[in-house]
């Protein structure tokens, strides 16, 4: 079971991650591991539909043939057996034991432990006399405790191995067989408080994708987004999709009154009460301004150092789908852009004016984040900052790291 289990990791993280999201025939010749490494800047990048073809990129095509491949083997002898060695939805008609058998696994999240594996037999008429067996692989990332299998409606006793052994301080992190990539640009220091993961890596809950949002605004005839740019807060060019600019151009909108979280259904439920900001990739940490005048950042909510409270109104330039963001501390200060500005120009809190173009560039179009959290998706604690955890196969362009400095 060995090679079955290496097969299973090998399958995931290695032959799922090689492709570029859900774009057919766009593959990568080697798939990056050092920290802050991104799958488009691997050795050759990637590849194209039609036009890049070199060596190995057959074998990397050649594998998403072979999906259902090692799903179930077969052992001859007067009593036939059958080995279910992937969990895979998939269907099976067993010939030599006049079998059929179906296999259903529901999608595997953050936010539950539990692998779900539903398997349907029905025999034919052929084999109303024979014999067979039929044995499941029991993956070495599972735990005895709370699993639970029946058989027709009757409990089936497990047994679980648990033969994992200590490891150095540099390690990855899987969610089962999943690969977990941290969003870095190279920093990998995670400080372990506990010997138990769950104490220092959290699922994200299911609804916060509906939290996601990014701001925009349109200058010298071009769209720009409001960015965290290495925490300090920025308006950048608009960002192509799966990419490290999508990623720093996206927030989770963090309602100041917690109470009134449950009918948080989008970000428009938010305009019109208190707000915090929290970049995408920087789970933790919160968009603060200093003060009127002073340049917008990015700093440890634990921490303080900075006003990070704001009243998320509806814009001031009175257009439909635009907001502006107030200060608490300031009444009548907003966010401010400024007025024909380009890529690269710094965000800072200034107070309201009767100026047209005041309202403008206080005045932001609010839309669906550009990235989004995959279904499983952590948030671990870094000893100078928090990760973003995500299974390395749903990565296409952005920076990552696999391996970290796990210190306890």
């Amino acid at each position: 079971m060995a090679y079955a289990d290496y097969y299973e990791r090998a399958l995931t993280n290695g032959v799922l991650s090689i492709q570029r999201g859900r774009d057919p025939g766009v593959m990568i010749y080697m798939l990056p591991l050092r920290r802050g490494g991104s799958k488009a800047q691997s050795y050759h990048g990637w590849g194209t539909k039609y036009d890049s073809f070199w060596c190995c990129y057959g074998t990397g095509l050649e594998s998403f043939s072979k999906l259902g491949d090692s799903i179930y083997f077969e052992k001859e002898g007067q009593t036939r057996a059958l080995y279910i060695i992937q969990y895979v939805s998939s269907s099976l008609d067993w010939k030599t034991a006049h079998i059929s058998l179906n296999q259903e696994v529901e999608p595997v999240v953050s936010w539950d432990q539990r692998l779900q594996v539903t398997v349907t037999i029905s025999s034919k008429e052929q084999a109303a006399n024979a014999q067979s067996t039929l044995n499941f692989r029991i993956p070495p990332w599972t735990y005895s405790n709370g699993s639970h299998a029946s058989l027709n409606g009757q409990d089936t006793p497990l047994t679980t191995p648990d033969d994992r052994t200590e490891y150095a301080s540099v390690q990855a992190i899987l969610y089962g067989p999943y690969l977990l990539a941290g969003l870095s640009n190279g920093d990998w220091d995670i400080k372990a408080d506990s010997t138990k993961p769950s104490d220092w890596i959290s699922p994200v809950p299911a609804d916060y994708n509906s939290h996601l949002i990014s701001l925009s605004q349109e200058s010298r005839n071009a769209v720009l987004v409001l960015t965290n740019s290495n925490q300090s807060i920025k308006m950048e060019n608009f960002p192509q999709e799966g990419n490290d600019s999508a990623v720093t151009a996206t927030f989770r909108l963090i309602l100041k009154e917690t109470t009134t979280t449950t009918n948080f259904s989008g970000p428009t439920d938010a305009i019109g009460k208190l707000v915090m900001l929290e970049p995408f990739n920087f789970p933790g940490m919160l968009i603060v301004h200093q003060g009127v005048e002073q340049y917008l950042g990015v700093t440890d909510a634990s921490n303080g150092g900075g006003s990070s409270t704001f009243s998320l109104i509806s814009g001031l330039d009175g257009k439909n789908g635009t907001v502006s963001l107030e200060s608490t501390d300031h009444k009548g200060c907003f966010v401010y852009s400024g007025i024909n500005y380009i890529s690269g120009t710094s965000i800072k809190l200034s107070c309201k004016s009767s100026d047209s173009g005041f309202k403008q560039a206080a005045s932001f179009t609010l839309t669906k984040g550009f990235s989004e959290y995959h279904p499983i998706s952590f948030v671990a604690k870094g000893a100078n900052r928090n990760f973003l955890l995500a299974p390395l196969l749903s990565l296409r362009d952005e920076s990552y790291t696999v391996y970290f400095n796990i210190q306890s």
